[in-house]
């Protein structure tokens, strides 16, 4: 009983039990994993919101066609461009389209694509969310019998879950058109023999993971900026955070993930 009437003391005194800094960053992980928690009990449990998902699969995919469309275009033209020299001294430019597809495919169209997406989409999800929660309109939620994690966060993460790996193979597709139309001007490559030796270059290994990568990225992009909007305060400034840290958490963690999965599909491969 007296440890416990010291300890409860040191709270209210504002002692911290480590430190204030190791004290916030465990509270704040412990939040983390609350929150992810919350979403894996709440996905499977009903009633669905089915509509809210349909239209944050529109808002994260279809809306996001236009910037990826472009970007995955230029990627191809411009890594061939890049490329082309270094093969050239070896008179080896007929294997740009198994390089083209190998470094598209296995490694950035998944990149590319999570990290436009968390630039545009986490920042979006943040920015509501977080606006949301200042102006008190998830409390009005609750009053009103709404789910509002569901209907807010479950129907979000599942959206970006399932429509990143889509965008992820639209780039692609657009940015081996890219590469095919910059050897085709150069080469003088058919389109039959381009796509032939892109097929021939990439294993299932390399499309699978991929696409499990990008299941991953789009889950990440989906509950960081969830996080951020949920638990933000502090008025207008608050918003602003939640979708300033919304954008750069979910591309740290992006990397973070593309370097372990790097070191596993390693492994897999040379096992």
């Amino acid at each position: 009983m007296d440890d416990d009437n010291k300890k409860t003391n040191n709270v209210v005194s504002g002692r911290f039990v480590i430190s204030k800094t190791i004290d916030k960053l465990l509270l704040e992980l412990y939040n983390i994993y609350s929150f992810v928690l919350r979403f894996f009990k709440e996905v499977f449990v009903p009633p669905y919101e089915f509509k809210e998902i349909i239209k944050q699969c529109y808002e994260t995919g279809v809306r996001s066609l236009p910037l990826i469309a472009l970007t995955g275009f230029i990627i191809g033209i411009v890594f061939t461009n890049q490329s082309r020299p270094s093969l050239a001294e070896f008179g080896a430019t007929s294997w740009l389209p198994a390089l083209m597809s190998i470094a598209i495919v296995r490694a950035m169209a998944p990149l590319v694509t999570a990290l436009i997406a968390a630039g545009r989409v986490a920042s979006s999800i943040g920015a509501e969310i977080g606006s949301m929660k200042v102006t008190e309109q998830i409390e009005a939620m609750e009053v009103s019998a709404t789910h509002p994690f569901k209907f807010l966060v479950v129907s979000r993460v599942l959206a970006t879950t399932f429509m990143i790996p889509a965008l992820m193979m639209f780039t692609v597709f657009v940015a081996l058109m890219g590469a095919y139309i910059n050897v085709h001007q150069n080469e003088l490559t058919s389109f039959t023999t381009f796509f032939s030796q892109v097929f021939e270059a990439i294993t299932f290994l390399d499309a699978f993971s991929s696409l499990i990568k990008s299941f991953v990225f789009g889950f990440t992009i989906g509950m960081v900026g969830c996080y951020k909007g949920y638990n933000s305060n502090k008025g207008t400034e608050g918003v602003g955070k939640a979708a300033n840290s919304s954008v750069v958490t979910a591309m740290f963690l992006i990397f973070i993930e593309e370097l372990l999965a790097l070191q596993i599909i390693t492994a897999i491969r040379i096992a």
